[in-house]
């Protein structure tokens, strides 16, 4: 079955020669030639100010920088976060991101007296997919991925994606061409699978 697949690439640098860059390029091919139909926001290149207060967040009008993305993540079945683990959790950018288009009324209702009654996000699930300079083995089992865990529970799960499942790449401050090429083949057969 087809899938709509939307890709947020959550590098904080627009240039397109990181890893991060590579990863989502090849997701993008295998499901391009599985039929699957794919968007891409690159929230680096978006315009948007950092929310500074609650009643901004919660009454303030959604910038327009945003619209679009709001748009082609209520247009996805499946989303797959790209970012590279800065200081043990997300770049400030991509959570500055989250922040502004998962407001009330769009990632769940805007009821203040039935918050979880409903989630707005319901039936999508995600991949989450962090490169990072140490082992991933490390990261997961020795810091527990509290970040990761925190996106997947407190960000996704809270507005309904679900499942969403993980993909951690260590040591790839100087990679091996043949490490790249791995971690390459098997985000393009993740994108083949929408997995």
């Amino acid at each position: 079955m087809h899938k709509r697949i939307l890709l947020i690439q959550g590098h904080p640098d627009a240039a397109q020669g990181h890893l991060c860059h590579a990863l989502a390029a090849a997701y993008r091919a295998g499901a391009a030639k599985a039929g699957h139909e794919v968007r891409q926001t690159q929230v680096a290149v978006l315009d948007f100010p950092i929310l500074r207060s609650q009643e901004e967040w919660e009454y303030g009008p959604l910038p327009p920088g945003l619209q679009q993305a709001q748009d082609d993540i209520r247009w996805a079945q499946h989303m797959v976060f790209f970012f590279p683990l800065w200081l043990g959790d997300m770049p400030a950018l991509l959570k500055g991101f989250l922040e502004q288009v998962a407001r009330p009324g769009f990632a769940f209702p805007g009821d203040r007296m039935h918050p979880l009654v409903k989630k707005g996000l319901s039936g999508r699930s995600a991949r989450v997919v962090v490169t990072m300079g140490m082992p991933a083995l490390l990261y997961r089992w020795y810091f527990r991925a509290h970040s990761v865990k925190s996106l997947k529970r407190n960000i996704l799960g809270f507005v309904g994606v679900a499942p969403v499942r993980d993909t951690l790449i260590g040591m790839v401050g100087e990679p091996e061409r043949q490490a790249v090429d791995k971690w390459v083949g098997a985000l393009e057969a993740m994108g083949r699978s929408a997995a």
